[in-house]
């Protein structure tokens, strides 16, 4: 018996299912919850301007913008080609620039993982805590 075409469009179709990646903004807000991307870190310009969440910017805080986690999440973010890993609270949204970003980190979190020349590197986020609702 051969496989009709129609058979044959369906496990091409499930096949691509099986290994195509997730929506890049699917991070679970659990402990655990991984996503890998890209991340950039903000400019020095933005020092003092108020953050999504109302705090001022400080480039000196280990602090990072995720377009959705929520404020107050605790992330481990770690370099895929070094390994190196900093650990920062989310208390921004973003990053808006290029759609493989998923996070943007201050400048004390970009240097703690030595990414200030490249600009921008491949990453994994790790959900570490997430704050209780209220």
């Amino acid at each position: 018996m051969r496989p009709t075409p129609l058979l044959l469009a369906a496990i091409v179709g499930l096949a691509g299912c099986g290994t195509s990646l997730a929506p890049r903004d699917t991070l679970r807000a659990e402990p655990g919850g991984a996503q890998r991307g890209y991340a950039s870190y903000y400019s020095d310009r933005l020092a003092g301007h108020a953050t999504a969440n109302g705090e001022d910017y400080d480039p000196a805080q280990l602090t990072a913008a995720h377009r959705t986690l929520p404020f107050g999440t605790r992330v481990e973010v770690q370099r895929v080609d070094t390994g190196a890993r900093v650990e920062v609270r989310i208390n921004d949204r973003g990053p808006f620039a290029g759609t493989q970003r998923i996070i943007d980190l201050s400048r004390s979190a970009a240097e703690a993982i030595a990414m200030i020349r490249a600009g921008v590197v491949a990453v994994t986020v790790r959900v570490l805590s997430v704050p209780a609702r209220r």
